[in-house]
């Protein structure tokens, strides 16, 4: 037995054959991996499994142990992962064709069941993109093309969200995020058709807040000129001879003055009516 340990070759054979055991014994799980431990197969352990609201540092990161030569690692992304979806066409209600390009986030919150249905995160993300698309379809055919530049497209996102968690639990996956990155018209024909429609849609709407104007405007100054004569009317009610010399004298003041302030000649004769006022009463 001597001999064999003085033996360098022998050592040398058995120290590769000892680290080949420990590398096939000991497993370094870092944070950002989940692992699923299977035996010939089937599923035996999971390794540090995502949790919600866990704490930072509470993983199952670090060192574990397999059986060497029986265990096999399958390591799965334990992060927010994406999956794109480019140049889809949709038909919305109002009959626009768009182009829309949206992107999911997701993480893989169930890894036996992910490692069961899917294997690895590029099939999960094929299987995923057309469900996308789909609720993409189904959500965005129900609503105008203007919706998408309004308030309401935060709604969308969520109903499209929702839509495809239903679908993507089967996966052991968990949609994070829906979001649209473009929504446009097709170049050409039909995107200066569309241009043209909303140009004139928007000219009738400023042709009806004029008019509304306009109508309410008339309402003012007639509101005004009944309450300016009904205040004449109870002026010269009080007194008629002030309210008579009152509205002499404005007269006087708008025919005799010019606008820069200087006088203007007028020649009548002394007894004319309109000079009432300058002869006093008689």
């Amino acid at each position: 037995m001597t001999r064999y340990w003085r033996n360098p070759i022998a050592l040398a054979i058995a120290a590769i054959l000892l680290l080949i055991l420990i590398g096939s014994t000991i497993v370094i799980v870092p944070e950002t991996k989940q692992a699923v431990v299977t035996r010939f197969g089937e599923p035996q352990s999971i390794i540090n499994r995502y949790q919600a609201g866990q704490t930072f540092g509470d993983y199952g990161a670090g060192v574990a142990l397999r059986v060497p030569f029986v265990d096999t690692v399958n390591w799965i992304d334990k992060r927010i992962l994406s999956v794109d979806m480019e140049n889809q066409q949709v038909l919305s209600t109002d009959q626009q064709l768009l182009q829309v390009d949206a992107y999911a986030r997701y993480r893989i919150v169930d890894p036996l069941r992910m490692y069961v249905s899917a294997r690895t995160e590029a099939r999960v993300s094929q299987a995923l993109r057309p469900i996308l698309a789909s609720s993409l379809r189904n959500e965005l055919g129900r609503r105008p093309f203007a919706a998408l530049l309004s308030p309401e497209r935060g709604q969308m996102m969520d109903n499209i969200q929702t839509a495809l968690n239903r679908v993507a639990a089967q996966y052991g996956v968990e949609i994070v995020d829906v979001r649209i990155k473009r929504a446009d018209l097709p170049t050409g024909s039909p995107l200066d058709a569309a241009y043209e429609r909303m140009r004139t849609a928007r000219l009738q709407e400023a042709r009806s807040i004029e008019a509304q104007g306009l109508k309410q405007a008339q309402i003012i100054r007639a509101e005004a000129e009944a309450e300016a004569s009904a205040t004449y009317a109870r002026a010269f009610n009080q007194d008629p001879q002030f309210y008579d010399f009152y509205r002499a004298m404005q007269s006087y003041r708008t025919s005799f003055l010019a606008d820069n302030g200087a006088g203007t000649n007028v020649i009548l004769s002394p007894d004319n009516e309109y000079l009432r006022q300058f002869r006093g009463s008689r």
